[in-house]
């Protein structure tokens, strides 16, 4: 493994094996590599949506308050390295490629067992953990869950605190078609005696996961009941919100993200650092609460690429994001011409999120990119009797950018991976 191109080729060669959920894999690998699991303090997030910003919105409350921290999410927006962070700023490329090389042995040798080769997603995994835990060991890391929870290969750690953000319907086909089942998966992350916060708010839901942790002698933060976020306005960066909690309360918090839902994901994230406070010594005073949220940044979640004319990019991809981005969008351009730039993918619930997206966008193009599993015109035309396609999603883009009025307004979403091609390219033209 010589270069950072080979080391990357090689990761990505293993999304042919597809998502390969169980602990199995993961637990032959931590067994062959010391258990370096063992050796980390860590959050588990998981959820439908919010994963992210609220990973984002921890991570810099905990920076401000002078501790190292480091963060494994998923997908990255424009840098591979991204996934693996310390204090926001992702590995270098040697690391990844000295990464690589250890694990790719130990990925051969378990692929020639009855397991099967590791997933691309459980060598990631495998990677990060080996990181924080023998080469650049931090003060905490936050993990945010790849897909679902209980058979996720980040599941392996036992966390000092677990977060599940919020329950929506995505990735049906993996974790049941009722919310319920959904829950069930997200609460597989609640370990014995380790507390669990959430921002989950349907009854259903959150029935599954206070049953998973009474079994698991789990105490519950729910938000609406041991913690409030009373949202107040939107500000031309962010939104203001007051905060409660058995813990402390503080007024006009803001945080930088965008929508009206940050608000909730913030409440979410500034309990699980006063939790970490009160119970592990994280001495993360208000000012560095404040700090934190308002410096916080996580890409391609309500972002402004362009201010004249207007384009967003918003990752809603699946019908709870898209309802929360048509919600903000009220909010912030009541009196705008929106236009849409819509890609998803095919295993989509595509007519719910279109529907929600009917709502906010006076205009909706539909388009495709370069990904195995992107919907292509074939999936879109339904709804092409009222809605437009568009085959060069750059040119709609660059035309956008050239001959927009200032009252228009572009938003670009559907699919994380798709924002961030449009992201890329923007920066280049």
């Amino acid at each position: 493994m010589n270069t950072y191109e080979e080391a990357i080729d090689w990761i990505h060669s293993r999304l042919q094996l597809g998502i390969k959920p169980g602990l199995k894999r993961m637990e032959w690998l931590m067994e062959k590599m010391d258990h370096p699991e063992r050796r980390l303090r860590a959050v588990h997030i998981g959820g439908t949506n919010g994963k992210g910003s609220t990973v984002a919105m921890i991570r810099s409350m905990l920076q401000e308050g002078g501790y190292e921290v480091g963060t494994f999410t998923s997908p990255y927006i424009e840098q591979f390295n991204e996934r693996i962070s310390i204090n926001g700023v992702p590995v270098s490329d040697q690391e990844i490629i000295d990464l690589t090389a250890s694990i790719k042995p130990l990925a051969e040798e378990l692929e020639k067992t009855d397991l099967g080769g590791p997933s691309e997603f459980e060598v990631i995994t495998a990677m990060a953990i080996y990181y924080f835990a023998y080469i650049h060991p931090v003060d905490i890391v936050l993990f945010e869950v790849g897909l679902g929870g209980r058979l996720d290969s980040t599941n392996i750690i036992h966390p000092l605190l677990s977060v599940i953000t919020t329950i929506g319907m995505d990735h049906t086909q993996f974790l049941g078609d009722k919310l319920e089942d959904i829950a069930f998966e997200k609460a597989g992350i609640i370990k014995n005696g380790v507390p669990v916060i959430t921002g989950v708010q349907q009854e259903e839901a959150l029935a599954v996961i206070q049953k998973r942790a009474k079994e698991m002698k789990s105490a519950v933060y729910q938000l609406g009941e041991q913690f409030k976020a009373d949202w107040q306005e939107s500000l031309p960066q962010g939104e203001v919100f007051n905060f409660q909690s058995v813990f402390a309360q503080m007024d006009q918090l803001q945080t930088s993200l965008n929508g009206l839902h940050q608000s909730e994901n913030a409440a979410v994230a500034t309990m699980a650092v006063l939790y970490l406070r009160a119970f592990y010594a994280f001495l993360v005073e208000e000012e560095p609460i404040r700090t934190g949220l308002r410096s916080a940044n996580w890409p391609g979640r309500m972002e402004y690429i362009s201010e004249k004319p207007i384009i967003l990019l918003d990752g809603a991809h699946n019908p709870e994001g898209m309802k929360a981005l048509v919600r903000s969008l009220a909010e912030r351009f009541p009196d705008n011409q929106i236009t849409a730039l819509f890609a998803g993918m095919k295993d989509k619930q595509l007519d719910e999120m279109i529907a929600a997206l009917e709502q906010a966008a006076q205009r909706i193009m539909f388009t495709t990119f370069d990904f195995p599993r992107a919907a292509g015109k074939q999936e879109f035309q339904p709804f092409l009797t009222t809605h437009g396609w568009q085959e060069n999603w750059r040119e709609a883009v660059s035309e956008f950018k050239h001959s927009a009025s200032q009252e228009e307004v572009l938003v670009v979403t559907g699919s994380l991976y798709f924002i961030s091609e449009v992201k890329k390219f923007v920066k280049e033209t």
